[in-house]
């Protein structure tokens, strides 16, 4: 009889105890909002909240790299707007200067403003982003990840925009200069003819460069549309229903208060209660 007492008291604590650790999870639910505190209270849903965290991770570096490239593409498409500029400023005064007649010193002037002009697209070509590094890749351009089956370059490299033909643009510039300078009239049509292929290659430059930021926006979109999509899955999987975590935070607490009355109005019985 004794023995049989003591191993329902000891059931009844061992209950009791359950019932204690069972309102510790149910608070620490509650108070974190997060329903998974380890793998083993939902090894499915765990699983999937594991899955989804690597896809969040991923989507994160690849939103990074879109907000970069777009900040490269903008920098790249200002830098070949003021490339154009430059390319049509030369290629007035080389049409100036072959369809006017100019003593030396007027020729020298304008030379020397076409060789200034190849000097700063010398410079745009070199232009480096705010990490220090070549805006414009002196090799191949530089291909990045967007997304899972997503890759390219958005910002064309140095020889890509600033060599046509084969020269540079900066070579045509001081060809130009050249010419005008020794007032070679053959010469400064070529340029022309040279400077209006040089033109429209820095606009279908530019065009590319818009191309390129369009995409990135709809990447940016689509990452963005399925980010959300993904947090409210992993919310269903994960997070703490509070109305449901309450509810039965209060019948817990409950049964365990009714379990530790019981159990304290046994505990005053005597010995000779037990036998008897």
């Amino acid at each position: 009889m004794i023995n049989a007492t003591g191993n329902r008291m000891t059931r009844e604590i061992a209950r009791q105890s359950s019932l204690a650790d069972r309102i510790n999870e149910l608070q620490i639910q509650i108070s974190s909002g997060t329903r998974l505190q380890r793998a083993s209270d939902d090894v499915v849903g765990s699983r999937r909240v594991a899955t989804i965290g690597k896809a969040q991770a991923s989507m994160a570096t690849w939103q990074k790299n879109v907000d970069a490239a777009a900040a490269l593409v903008s920098q790249a498409d200002g830098v070949l707007k003021s490339t154009s500029a430059l390319m049509a400023r030369a290629r007035e005064l080389t049409l100036s200067a072959a369809s006017a007649s100019l003593n030396a010193d007027d020729r020298a002037v304008i030379a020397a403003e076409l060789g200034a002009i190849a000097d700063e697209i010398d410079a745009l070509a070199a232009t480096r982003d705010t990490n220090g590094e070549p805006l414009f890749a002196a090799a191949d351009p530089k291909v990045v990840r967007f997304d899972a089956d997503v890759s390219f370059a958005p910002v064309p490299s140095a020889a890509d925009a600033f060599v046509v033909g084969g020269n540079s643009l900066s070579t045509t510039l001081r060809d130009a200069a050249t010419a005008v300078g020794a007032n070679d009239t053959a010469a400064m049509g070529a340029s022309l003819t040279a400077l209006a292929e040089g033109i429209a290659h820095v606009a279908d430059q530019n065009a590319a460069l818009g191309l390129s930021g369009a995409r990135l926006e709809r990447i940016g979109d689509s990452l963005a549309s399925r980010g959300i999509t993904l947090t409210d899955e992993r919310s269903a999987v994960e997070d703490t229903d509070l109305t449901v975590a309450i509810a039965q935070l209060n019948a817990t607490n409950l049964t365990l208060e009714a379990a530790q009355a019981a159990f304290a109005r046994i505990n005053r019985q005597t010995l000779f209660d037990i036998l008897g």
